[in-house]
């Protein structure tokens, strides 16, 4: 979830639109049994096999990265050039995990090069609008099985004609000082154009 609070500045300028379980399946039905059939002279063929039942069991869910957390891309928003992008980082270990502030956050292009970006904390410096009301950084301790979230905000804006936009499919995330970073190939890439600017929001938890 998008930290409604950080993103307030957005708000205020009036650029950001706003943006089942399914029951089990049935078991499958057993297959039938062997089945003889009588040949001429009365002697039964071997009987033939019965063919196995597809496994019922669901695969087995992905496994936790060696940090203890995955990343995972949440929802957007998009509106005259102004972009959002939300991320959810989930406690898939055993231990409690602090985190402080903001992630060191970078971006790679299609062949996983790095892209050159400046990243701010905080949205002002993109938005054009302060962002007094946002929550100050914070610790925040998810446990397994929870999560926190945090946000970035940029421009795709071209400002020189003669600089080449940039689109970043790949996100780089360090969620705290030393911690393996996690690599997430986005659904939603982030479209610079030539601005070079990255604002970031900081780590938020997740209510209930």
């Amino acid at each position: 979830m998008i930290s409604k609070r950080w993103l307030r500045g957005v708000v205020v300028a009036g650029v950001l639109a706003g943006a089942a379980g399914c029951s089990a399946p049935p078991a499958p039905r057993a297959a039938p049994g062997p089945v003889q059939e009588e040949r001429p002279g009365g002697t039964p063929p071997a009987p033939r096999s019965a063919r196995p039942a597809p496994p019922s069991a669901p695969p087995s869910a992905e496994a936790c990265p060696e940090g203890g957390v995955r990343l995972v891309e949440t929802e957007g928003n998009a509106a005259m050039g102004l972009r959002v992008a939300g991320f959810r980082l989930e406690n898939c270990g055993t231990e409690p995990y602090v985190l402080e502030g903001y992630p060191q956050v970078s971006l790679r292009d299609g062949r996983n090069d790095p892209v050159a970006v400046s990243v701010e904390h905080g949205a002002a410096g993109i938005t054009g609008v302060p962002d007094s009301d946002a929550p100050p950084p914070q610790r925040v301790t998810p446990a397994p099985g929870r999560a926190a979230t945090v946000s970035m905000v940029w421009r795709n804006l071209v400002t020189d004609s003669a600089v080449a936009a940039v689109t970043a499919p790949v996100v780089e995330v360090e969620p705290r000082p030393g911690a393996p970073r996690l690599w997430l190939r986005l659904a939603r890439p982030v479209d610079l154009g030539n601005t070079g600017r990255l604002g970031l929001g900081p780590w938020t938890a997740v209510d209930g």
